[in-house]
């Protein structure tokens, strides 16, 4: 008798449980339903474990939206020649105007500049000395302010003048008032001085400055870096002495030395000192002329737009639209433009015209009169 039926006899002869197949079936069943269940809590505890804690809140993904470029700046503009010809005062910084000698050293320029604020300089200024009442020249030199009746006004500055005499005189002929800055080393410019302000034109005095390149000649008795103020002064006023009548300088090329802030407290000094303003023909994106200006208390403005980098009539009307159009919206501009062919017969086309379209022609002195930095 073997053990199986041993155990069978012992056990009244029943089947044990493990050895009933309806036993096992039930068993795996149960043990493949109890693994399905564990799996499934496992996961939903895993991915809980996942989730940020209660109460924190998971922030959106940011939307990125990409604003409009803001409108660039208004157009200002600049004059000289082969080193002139520039921009004037307004909001990205100011470069050497298109078209002049300088402009060429620096790359392309855009023909409407506007000054950024100027570091202050490395030492201290010496504060200006202040002028008795009355010792105001350049308001006593000035043109009377036409009245603009709340219209957009526009001044034109032609420099450079004096040198070429007969191209002069073409455009001290045009319809004014225009602001005309003779050379200081023009041959007889105290006579063609004085006949461009009987045509009714206001006046300014064209002063050489140094130049980044010395490839470019501005002139005689020229305000260079490193000059002792006592030979800065000794040039300027040997330019100041060639004519008078005048309203104050704007500067004839210097891309160096209206960079140089040394040089330009001594100018800002005895500009004050003499009551003369200074228009800024910004011929560098470095100038400090407009600061030392703000600091000395000198009446000062710079240009808006330039003219004739380029002489072809076409280009100088186009610049006149964007004169017009910097007008409209700022309620002023200045353009500096030089005696060219193409510049005196743009102009001569122009100026008729101007009181139709909506401005006012005026002299410098009236945008200078209408506040810092105009």
């Amino acid at each position: 008798m073997g053990r199986r039926d041993v155990r069978r006899m012992l056990m009244g002869n029943k089947t044990p449980l493990w050895e009933r197949p309806a036993v096992l079936v039930g068993l795996m069943v149960a043990v493949l339903v109890a693994g399905l269940g564990i799996g499934l809590v496992l996961g939903v505890w895993s991915g809980k474990s996942g989730r940020p804690a209660p109460g924190a809140e998971q922030a959106p993904a940011p939307v990125i939206t990409e604003s409009p470029a803001p409108p660039p700046p208004p157009s200002p503009v600049t004059a000289d020649e082969p080193e002139d010809g520039r921009p004037l005062l307004a909001p990205p910084p100011p470069r050497p105007d298109p078209g002049s000698s300088e402009a060429l050293e620096f790359g392309h320029a855009s023909d409407v500049v506007s000054l950024a604020p100027m570091a202050p300089p490395a030492a201290p200024m010496p504060e200006a000395k202040l002028l008795p009442a009355g010792a105001a020249v350049w308001l006593r030199n000035a043109l009377p302010a036409p009245k603009t009746g709340g219209r957009p006004v526009i001044a034109i500055i032609i420099d450079d003048l004096g040198v070429d005499r007969r191209r002069s005189e073409r455009m001290s002929q045009l319809k004014g008032p225009l602001t005309l800055s003779y050379m200081t080393y023009a041959d007889d410019v105290a006579r063609q001085a004085r006949d461009a302000k009987a045509h009714g034109h206001e006046l300014m005095v064209h002063v050489p400055m140094q130049p980044q390149s010395a490839s470019y000649d501005p002139g005689t008795e020229v305000l260079e870096v490193g000059l002792s103020p006592d030979e800065i002064r000794r040039r300027l006023d040997w330019g100041l002495s060639r004519f008078d009548g005048y309203v104050g300088i704007n500067n004839h090329m210097g891309s160096r030395f209206t960079s140089d802030p040394a040089g330009m407290r001594v100018v800002m000094a005895e500009l004050r000192r003499r009551g003369l303003a200074f228009i800024d023909s910004v011929t560098s994106e470095r100038t400090v002329g407009a600061e030392t200006a703000r600091h000395f208390g000198v009446p000062f403005a710079a240009r808006h737009v330039f003219l004739d980098n380029d002489q072809g009539v076409a280009h100088v009307r186009a610049q006149l639209a964007k004169t017009e159009a910097y007008a409209r919206k700022h309620g002023a501009a200045i353009a500096i433009g030089h005696p060219h062919d193409g510049t005196i017969e743009a102009l001569a086309g122009w100026l008729p015209g101007l009181e139709g379209r909506g401005f006012v022609l005026v002299p410098v002195s009236t945008i200078i009169r209408m506040g810092p930095g105009q």
